[in-house]
């Protein structure tokens, strides 16, 4: 970090602790933006690579074998998290009635949890005879992996104004009992700019569920921003929305007609998908770390 770039940090956080900060929304919006872009300058893609994670597997393209293609994942991710001796725990699910899922989220803790998982982030291809065609056909399905660092409570690296959330409630199905069930406790924040969004179901109280899904807004701010940023330096166009289909995929998973695994953006690949599917994901997480 300069000395220029210390001292309008400084600068900054000064204005930011004035009586009358928030008197031109307008201008401490776009304050709070470049102490914001400084500090990702400053500290770098690696500064919470030390740190925990929360990872969300979305269904895209493929229907209930997108569904089932999640909980593939959902069951290879948590098996090669066990054999790290690291710990998860669920922020939100969106199953369906056969096993799958829309959506899961879980919150992973342990030593270089982010660093070791972030460049999982993007669409994940499967092939294979669907179990749910009666005529038994090669079916292609297609989920979405996203990483994103746990941000500390008190981290000041994103600031979000209250004007700039929208939330919704609605009834949980997390854990307390029948009670929750009866209470509005589940929580859905979308940050308005960028269009992000997050579902917390877990916590037992309204307020901890919207405390929660504040803090993993703030984790999906920071990674986008950390993509710009890198996008930018190596010339690159970065979408913010990525659709989960044909084209986009940065692994495939082929069980028909033959086995592989192969991941697009590194070359690595094996014919042992079975280990791989039953979490032996080393092989393309050291690959990535040269990405």
């Amino acid at each position: 970090m300069t000395q220029d770039v210390k001292k309008r940090i400084a600068e900054l956080e000064s204005t930011m602790g004035q009586a009358d900060f928030w008197a031109d929304k307008t201008k401490a919006q776009a304050i709070i933006k470049e102490l914001q872009d400084l500090k990702v300058e400053a500290e770098g893609v690696g500064k919470y690579d030390r740190g925990n994670a929360v990872m969300t597997i979305f269904s895209g393209a493929g229907g209930d074998d997108a569904e089932d293609f999640s909980a593939m994942l959902f069951r290879m991710y948590t098996k090669y998290i066990s054999n790290k001796g690291w710990s998860y725990n669920l922020i939100h699910e969106n199953n369906n009635d056969h096993g799958g899922y829309r959506n899961i989220t879980i919150e992973v803790d342990g030593k270089n949890v982010y660093g070791t998982l972030k460049n999982e982030s993007g669409v994940h291809r499967l092939v294979r005879i669907s179990p749910f065609n009666a005529k038994k056909l090669r079916h292609t399905s297609f989920s979405m992996v996203e990483v994103i660092p746990k941000l500390e409570k008190t981290s000041t690296d994103v600031v979000i104004p209250e004007n700039e959330l929208e939330m919704s409630t609605a009834k949980s199905g997390g854990p307390g009992g029948q009670n929750v069930n009866k209470r509005e406790t589940a929580v859905r924040i979308v940050h308005v700019p960028t269009k992000l969004s997050v579902h917390v179901t877990t916590e037992r109280s309204l307020a901890q569920n919207r405390e929660k899904a504040i803090e993993l807004l703030k984790g999906k701010l920071y990674k986008l921003r950390e993509d710009e940023r890198i996008a930018k330096e190596k010339g690159l166009y970065i979408s913010k929305t990525t659709s989960v289909e044909w084209g986009n995929q940065i692994r495939s998973y082929v069980l028909h007609p033959y086995k592989m695994v192969k991941d697009h953006r590194t070359n690595a690949e094996t014919a042992k998908i079975d280990d791989v599917l039953e979490g032996d994901v080393d092989l393309f997480i050291e690959a990535e770390k040269g990405l």
